[in-house]
């Protein structure tokens, strides 16, 4: 089972703040006050990942809102794994990925997320960016 990286956690609390701000500028609603619990406890462990399977069901439910707001796939419609390649020249997935995508679970496609972003060698984030970002 994949973690929720920490950068996923910070997106989310992100996400929850600018939908719902706080009140009065000290207390946090409920949802970023829950994954901000998580958050700090990663900080305070020197933790990258937080445990999808132990974590708290409140904080689980602003994580999956805000990963619903997520384009769901890297593709960008030109697959090379189609031809043969092992490795997508166009979104950066493995040929297995590409395959089970539909199957895998929110935590295993941010994983795929963040490699294909770090690597950022993908045909998505330079020759055909622009067609990244017009179609999610």
């Amino acid at each position: 089972m994949a973690g929720i990286h920490i950068t996923d956690i910070e997106s989310a609390i992100n996400y929850w703040r600018a939908r719902t701000p706080s009140p009065d500028g000290l207390s946090l609603p409920a949802p970023t006050a829950a994954l901000a619990a998580v958050y700090a406890q990663m900080v305070y462990h020197r933790e990258s990942e937080a445990d999808e399977a132990s974590m708290p069901a409140q904080a689980y439910a602003a994580w999956l809102t805000w990963y619903a707001s997520t384009p769901d796939t890297p593709c960008i419609a030109i697959c090379s794994t189609s031809q043969g390649d092992d490795l997508c020249k166009g979104c950066g997935r493995t040929f297995e990925e590409v395959q089970k995508w539909i199957d895998m679970e929110p935590t295993q496609k941010r994983a795929t997320w963040r490699r294909i972003s770090a690597e950022g060698t993908a045909w998505r984030f330079n020759k055909y960016a622009e067609r990244a970002t017009s179609s999610g």
